[in-house]
């Protein structure tokens, strides 16, 4: 490697430099001030953890994005955290072992062996919260209000929330009674939603009429709130957790929209992100105008089982640098400039004025500032004995 090539990054890491960096701080701070105010408490997941804690109970899509490493004392196998959830869920199963709900948040890098999306970065500031303990629906009402008010307090006037419940295909599946390699081709068809593969699939594949009539209309069920109405119709003979589950999303659209009379809501009943993760309501939030989805979460019960407790849970994270870029951003506010100066107090006054909040930048002696560089819009001077503020 040359010098010229010394200042290259991995593909997918990035830097924060000063003006960003400042924004997304700004945003974490307002952002776990807000789950505080929720009644979450703070968590700070080490970086790394044996993978047979940091993977329980996440299934293989999280393995394949964890860098693993050897443990130069022990011998074990260790991972960099790709996910703070699964980390969370050890502590309220082994650390905290709560009685009650609890709700934790958090905020830190993850590590990506390649990244979610294209052009994402690979190690995003993760941010999110997770409720454990409650494994009735005002548990995900709450989850889900709070995410809404995270895109609310970064100035996302109209955002969409997607919803969807990973427990009418599972049910639709069992009655199905795949193999799990057939239970595979048919997954990838749905999330790729390819219809026309989809229909001679079903069509070979699948011998219960009934069951693949169900699993074909999923895909087109996608929309506002009155695919619902059509999904009963359809699943009228479906499993009875079917239908619970239809009551399950129909309870939630109807809290959001008395809490949140604006928001955008598109359900998507064929939705099976982290499927094999996820046991009841998923959804995701996304930005008009941009594709990827902001955050996401949902439903994962019996996540703590590994960790030797069982727990109901439910939660969402998201990229801090993803809603930073989609949020309104605010000017850099202005410092002050102090060129060193021997008049008397001068010491004096730049501590009072970092003591009001103020950013004071102290020069040094020959200095000739770059008002720009510095981010200073004002300038501290000795004017008829005393020191006073002006523009620069």
């Amino acid at each position: 490697m040359t010098v010229a090539d010394r200042w290259l990054l991995p593909d997918g890491i990035e830097e924060i430099l000063p003006n960003q960096a400042l924004q997304i701080e700004r945003l974490r701070r307002q952002v776990l001030d807000l789950y505080h105010c929720w009644g979450y408490d703070l968590v700070i997941p080490p970086l790394v953890e044996f993978t047979e804690s940091l993977l329980s109970g996440t299934g293989s899509d999280l393995d394949l994005m964890t860098f693993k490493v050897t443990d130069q004392i022990s011998g074990r196998m260790m991972g960099v955290r790709a996910d703070m959830t699964p980390q969370t869920s050890r502590m309220d199963a082994h650390s905290l072992r709560r009685n009650g709900p609890s709700r934790l948040c958090y905020a830190g890098t993850v590590l990506y062996t390649r990244p979610k999306q294209a052009l994402e970065s690979r190690s995003p500031i993760q941010i999110g919260v997770e409720l454990y303990g409650e494994p009735g629906l005002e548990a995900d009402i709450e989850v889900i209000s709070l995410m809404v008010e995270t895109l609310r307090l970064a100035g996302l006037g109209t955002p969409q929330l997607d919803l969807g419940h990973v427990g009418i295909y599972a049910s639709l599946l069992e009655a199905a009674g795949l193999s799990a390699d057939r239970e595979a081709e048919l997954f990838d068809l749905l999330q790729r939603k390819a219809v026309p593969e989809l229909d001679v699939w079903l069509g070979k594949c699948l011998e219960n009429a009934d069951i693949a009539l169900m699993i074909r209309a999923l895909v087109g069920f996608a929309g506002d709130a009155s695919v619902l109405d059509r999904a009963r119709e359809v699943f009228a003979e479906a499993p009875a957790e079917v239908e619970l589950a239809l009551d399950e999303l129909q309870a939630v659209v109807s809290a959001l929209s008395e809490s949140f009379p604006d928001l955008e809501l598109y359900l998507d009943l064929s939705e099976l992100r982290g499927y094999h993760y996820h046991t009841g309501i998923v959804f995701a939030a996304y930005d008009q105008g941009l594709g990827q989805a902001i955050g996401n979460g949902g439903r994962y019960d019996h996540v703590g089982k590994g960790f030797g407790r069982s727990r109901p849970a439910t939660g969402f994270n998201m990229s801090l640098q993803s809603l930073a870029r989609v949020a309104l951003s605010g000017a850099v506010a202005g410092g002050i400039f102090a060129p060193v100066s021997e008049e008397p107090g001068w010491r004096k006054a730049v501590t009072a004025l970092r003591s009001n909040g103020e950013r004071v930048v102290c020069g040094f002696p020959g200095q000739k500032p770059d008002y720009q560089e510095l981010h200073c819009d004002r300038q501290l001077v000795w004017l008829d004995g005393t020191y006073k503020i002006i523009a620069v």
